[in-house]
């Protein structure tokens, strides 16, 4: 049972650090690129969809981790589990401020504010995707050298 709860904390860490990577490195710089106007558009429903799934991945990894650390007292699981949780707070404190001026419908495509709030979320979700990343790193090599 514990090497199933350990795979399933690595893929869930993989598949979030995955699609987290993807958004920050091809997704949003390409919503950037084509203007405010289409990015805001671009970005709500992206947001939508993306923060259902990767809030999933990260407590079913997170929780599967502590199972593991609650069977094998390996520091390292416990590390990579509290890394995969962090997201979660982290997302609340830092990212939804940003998320909830950028869903504002208030806020235009053509205001000063667009592209600054675009930017910030760039940052913030790159914090997030190193965090996923390696919370990933430390379950596959505690998986592949337990």
């Amino acid at each position: 049972m514990t090497t199933l709860m350990a795979s399933v904390a690595a893929v869930s860490a993989g598949l979030f650090a995955g699609a987290a990577l993807y958004v920050s490195a091809v997704e949003h710089p390409a919503r950037m690129s084509c203007g405010p106007a289409i990015a805001i558009g671009e970005f709500r429903p992206s947001y939508k969809r993306g923060a259902i799934m990767q809030a999933s991945l990260a407590l079913l990894g997170s929780g599967a981790g502590f199972m593991v650390f609650w069977n094998q007292r390996d520091p390292w699981i416990l590390v990579g589990s509290l890394l995969l949780l962090s997201v979660v707070p982290f997302t609340l404190l830092f990212i939804l401020p940003t998320n909830k001026r950028l869903l504002d419908p208030a806020l235009g495509s053509d205001s000063n504010h667009a592209v600054p709030l675009l930017t910030r979320w760039g940052r913030l979700h790159a914090a997030r995707t190193a965090l996923g990343s390696l919370a990933f790193l430390i379950f596959l090599w505690r998986l592949t050298n337990g």
